[in-house]
């Protein structure tokens, strides 16, 4: 009940203050507007600074929600106006601008805090929060300043119902005063602190904090408000650490050592004492609690590094380690390792037990090589069923041979799997360095051979490369010239899946795949083809003839009256990092009029990694043209989340193998929920791949993934059975 009291009056605090947001992007505008109404904001918009002004002028607003960088009437010509015509509105900077100069000058002309763009609800409204509980605080200072001083009841009164821990230090950094929150979040009561140093309460030396409360350093700590993130012990040493974000504001004091003046100005020039007094006396303090903010980063970063199923490296990050294992081996005369390993029969236990069932067997398998491992080895899951492993300090083929056969010792053992005993083996190949091997992408390849040459040879055992196993690469050279082959007699056929609205239930999109019409094997699927075609760079060539029919063919379907219909073509690597790759889309849209607003872009994560501002730039040219951009197969790679923040990216396409994981109506899936919320802050669409059942599409659904693509819709279709088929539902 107390809760829910709580609640009602946090609403009807909110429901009485006017908010004016201030910004030159109709988008940021519209989503602030709805952010801040569904907390019972009454909420006026500006588009643009001089709209604010004309409103400032005319309206009574509490809180002011300003960006910065707005054409030639900017955020710091607002606030210059407010000053000028003595408008006195709380303001809260919302601004992608993070130079320390700008916000400095933000808020020495007169912001009181900075929220940064992109931003999350839950750190706009803290923001808001902690900004008008000062505002109230100042304000109840400006009402009661005599009684205050009068009154240290009332005074403790306000403090201790402040969420935050609030304390005063002396000016050589001992405690003099610290509230309640003290002791609920710290366990110290106020008497153990008093004439304790501050620093006591530090998990290690920090140096900001000590260089503020150097003697020697006192015109820098009396000047501007401090601002330090940093971790506090807690009074019963549990172990559990706490994150707290620390402000300190230089307090001054009169002759008789009262508090006369909390500074909240960022200038020492901006001081306004009492009593004539102008002794810097020490902080006012307050500290939050932002331990769940931590953890929250904590984990965005293991997601960035890591793969999400099995918690093991990734391919980014187990590159890292080889490299500087390689660096280290070449320095001092050393021999490493690098294995492929690979299960066997892992298809079959996903076919019969279903993908969920599989996962946990990748879980088990995991847990088993872990226990084969040394310490300072490193196991990588690459994808699917394949782990690469890196055994740093090797001292000869005996060693690696020895793990290589407990590995298979290890997997040979039966796992129980829906209460029967599975048997799967796994296929190791070892790639030794630096007789096989004397780079990165070198050591990965030849292991990668070596483990086919295991499988070959019978599976469920280990190959060391050798020279003699380029001799096998005979069947990829013929087909690499089947290939070239194909692409001069018009075997190549493109397919098209098609991507349905969860809202409407139609057809909005489809996404172009590419097949290979084999003369004498039939219709090849591309992963039979698709990674020589990458290793041999005719990936190229196949990537812009699918460029260019797939619009030649849409486009005839959109003159015949379907639609208007998005298509999505996948990108490779190779094409994104060519120079030519915007002309390239440009032209064959223009030579077919294709309208750009209907054309996606896809590209995978990888593709972002290696020339990522290159890529910045290429995108953006697209996107100003008009062309969207999505990122495929999202998750199961990179999983960075830094360039989500600095590509023009559109949609993100939640990858099937999460999808698959949903399995009953009542299933939580914490990746697919994850990636949702996270499309969702970003304000980018989510296409969800792999959508085979009911169960699977109405938890999407909830989830508010608005596009979906699978069997459940439709099979990838030729060209006329697509259009037969977009014809029947738009009957």
């Amino acid at each position: 009940m107390n809760a829910e009291l709580a609640e009602v009056q946090t609403q009807q605090v909110a429901s009485a203050t006017r908010v004016l947001v201030v910004d030159d992007e109709v988008r940021m505008l519209s989503s602030l507007e709805a952010l801040l109404k569904f907390k019972n904001y009454s909420v006026d918009t500006a588009l643009g600074g001089q709209a604010a002004c004309q409103l400032l002028a005319q309206n009574q607003y509490d809180l002011l929600l300003l960006d910065l960088n707005m054409g030639d009437f900017d955020g710091y010509a607002v606030m210059a106006f407010m000053a000028d015509k003595g408008i006195d509105v709380v303001t809260v900077v919302v601004s992608g601008e993070t130079a320390f100069d700008a916000v400095r000058k933000a808020l020495r002309m007169g912001a009181s805090d900075y929220v940064k763009k992109p931003y999350s609800p839950e750190e706009l409204f803290a923001t808001i929060d902690s900004t008008m509980h000062k505002k109230s605080l100042r304000d109840e200072r400006d009402r009661y300043q005599s009684h205050v001083r009068e009154s240290e009841a009332l005074y403790r009164y306000i403090v201790d119902r402040s969420p935050d821990i609030v304390f005063l230090l002396n000016n050589e950094g001992m405690f003099s005063f610290s509230n309640s929150q003290m002791e609920s979040l710290l366990g110290y009561d106020s008497g153990q602190l008093l004439g304790l140093p501050f620093v006591q309460l530090l998990e290690k030396p920090h140096r900001q904090v000590l260089e503020l409360f150097d003697s020697s350093n006192v015109p820098v700590s009396a000047e501007g408000v401090h601002n330090i993130e940093l971790c506090l012990n807690h009074h019963s040493d549990s172990g559990d650490k706490k994150y707290f974000e620390l402000t300190l504001f230089p307090v001054q004091t009169d002759i008789m050592g009262v508090v006369s003046n909390l500074e909240f100005s960022s200038s020492a020039s901006d001081r306004v004492t009492a009593g004539g007094g102008d002794a810097f006396a020490g902080f006012y303090g307050t500290a939050r609690d932002i331990t769940e903010r931590k953890k929250s980063e904590r984990l965005i970063r293991f997601q960035a590094y890591h793969d999400l199923l099995t918690e093991l490296p990734n391919r980014s990050l187990f590159n890292d380690r080889l490299k500087l294992a390689i660096a280290h081996a070449r320095r001092h005369s050393q021999m490493l390792a690098v294995m492929f390993l690979d299960l066997d029969r892992f298809k079959s236990v996903n076919d019969t037990f279903g993908h969920a069932v599989g996962d946990r067997l990748l879980k088990t398998v995991v847990n088993r090589l872990q226990k084969c491992l040394r310490e300072g080895d490193t196991l990588s899951r690459f994808g699917g069923d394949e782990f690469v492993l890196l055994l740093p300090e090797v001292n000869g083929e005996e060693v690696v041979q020895s793990i290589a056969e407990k590995i298979i010792k290890t997997v040979k053992q039966p796992f129980e799997l829906e209460g029967q005993d599975v048997f799967v083996g796994i296929s190791i190949g070892v790639a030794l360095y630096p007789e096989y091997g004397g780079n990165l992408d070198a050591l990965i390849k030849n292991a990668d051979i070596a483990m086919y040459q295991a499988k070959k040879r019978g599976k469920n055992g280990y190959c060391l490369f050798n020279e003699a196993m380029s001799s096998d690469i005979s069947h990829s050279i013929k087909l690499e010239s089947e290939l070239h082959r194909a692409l001069e007699n018009d075997e190549l056929r493109v397919f098209y899946q098609p991507q349905l609205c969860a809202k409407t239930q139609t057809i909005v999109g489809v996404e172009a795949l590419v097949r290979w019409q084999h003369p004498e094997r039939g219709l090849v699927p591309p992963g039979e083809f698709i990674a020589l075609a990458e290793e041999t760079k005719l990936i190229v060539e196949i990537g812009e003839w699918v460029l260019q029919r797939a619009c030649q063919e849409v486009k005839s379907w959109m003159d015949q009256g379907v639609g208007p219909i998005r298509l999505a073509v996948n990108f490779s690597s190779l094409q994104v990092e060519r120079p030519n790759l915007v002309d390239t889309v440009i032209d064959t849209l223009e030579r077919y009029q294709f309208p750009p607003r209907y054309f996606e872009l896809e590209i995978t994560e990888s593709v972002m990694m290696n020339d990522l501002e290159g890529m910045v730039s290429k995108l953006q040219k697209l996107a100003d043209y008009g062309v969207e951009v999505a990122i495929d197969d999202f998750g199961t790679g990179y999983s960075s989340l830094s360039y989500l923040h600095r590509l023009p990216i559109h949609t993100v396409k939640v990858d099937q193998s999460f999808v698959r994981n949903i399995q009953t109506p009542d299933v939580e899936v914490s990746i697919v929920n994850a990636i949702c919320a996270m499309a969702h802050g970003l304000k980018l669409k989510i296409i969800a791949e792999g959508v085979e059942t009911q169960i699977q599409h109405d938890y999407l659904s909830n989830l508010g993934c608005e596009e979906m693509q699978g069997y459940l819709i439709s099979r990838p279709l030729p060209g006329d059975e697509v259009l037969d088929f977009l014809r029947e539902r738009e009957a």
